[in-house]
């Protein structure tokens, strides 16, 4: 089987693509922009066209979208998070009709939650910021393109390799730079909030299960942790996992842009795991050791050497 991963070089892509590479009897592919890629495709950018040419000359089984932003202006948000999939769609139905999509959501797209619930594929959805709304135009592309396609409407990942443009992986980076100086002061904005925290691993492991199984899926799936955890419980657990003796200072503000408005996520992953027989099999703190078990594979690395 053919599976093609686009975003492969992105945190989630990457360990989709680490899970998709072991996969018996597949050929993976990577799409994207670098000359290095197996097909030269360009989600935010690239013509329908010029798109179903590249798939119709990889004649993939499947599809697996990790392409997204999640910084950036309005414009670009819109570009790579809405264009593309719709773009990416128009391209399989003129090329690959037959292909599964698994193309990666997220759960920014359901807005503001209420505390206390875990919110379901058919609630409503009320993004909060241009992020969200874009994901969600993204979404609606890929379950109105009448493809064999599913979303996975992703959580929070956290886990190694985290990006700094994320708040795990920030965090991470700051307690790298503290080190284990018992004077030394963590700035951050206001911890107050929820959040649905799922491993990247469990993230990529559910892409392979909605690639490989038998059969239509529904259109939305949930992958989450299926647990709101307070943000400055993740702050403590990951200090504790960096042995930092040092304090943290919290202040209002500071924050995330694009979650500011929403104090409460959390999702009910009953349907993925009734469709894929998936649940996470990483724990919270599992997640946070391994993310901080990279950070300081990376530190300890001397300059200039590359990772293996």
């Amino acid at each position: 089987m053919r599976i093609l991963v686009l975003g492969a070089t992105g945190y989630l892509g990457g360990h989709v693509v680490d899970r998709l590479r072991v996969l018996p009897g597949t050929r993976l592919l990577v799409g994207g922009r670098s000359p290095d890629a197996d097909v030269t495709v360009d989600l935010a950018r690239g013509g329908p066209r010029d798109l179903a040419e590249a798939l119709a000359a990889a004649a993939p089984a499947v599809v697996v979208n990790c392409a997204g932003a999640t910084g950036g202006d309005a414009v670009t948000l819109a570009e790579v998070n809405a264009r593309g999939p719709a773009a990416l769609c128009a391209a399989l139905r003129a090329a690959a009709p037959a292909a599964r999509l698994v193309h990666l959501g997220s759960a920014a797209e359901y807005g503001p939650g209420t505390p206390g619930l875990r919110v379901t594929e058919s609630d409503p959805t009320s993004p909060a910021a241009p992020y969200g709304a874009t994901k969600l135009a993204g979404t609606v592309a890929v379950t109105a393109s009448g493809l064999d396609a599913v979303v996975l409407r992703v959580g929070n990942p956290v886990g190694p390799g985290a990006p700094s443009t994320g708040l795990p992986g920030r965090v991470a980076a700051l307690l790298a730079d503290a080190g284990r100086d018992p004077d030394a002061t963590l700035r951050l904005g206001d911890l107050s909030a929820h959040r649905d925290f799922v491993d990247v691993r469990d993230v990529a492991r559910a892409a392979e299960l909605a690639a490989t199984a038998v059969g239509p899926l529904p259109p939305i799936l949930d992958v989450g942790g299926g647990e709101a955890i307070p943000v400055r419980e993740l702050v403590r657990r990951l200090a504790t996992a960096a042995g930092f003796r040092g304090r943290i200072a919290e202040a209002g503000g500071g924050g995330s842009a694009r979650s500011a408005r929403v104090s409460w996520q959390c999702s009910d992953i009953t349907a993925a795991r009734d469709a894929l027989g998936w649940r996470p099999s990483h724990s919270l703190d599992a997640s946070l050791t391994a993310l901080w078990a990279a950070v300081g594979a990376r530190s300890a690395r001397p300059e200039g050497v590359p990772a293996p």
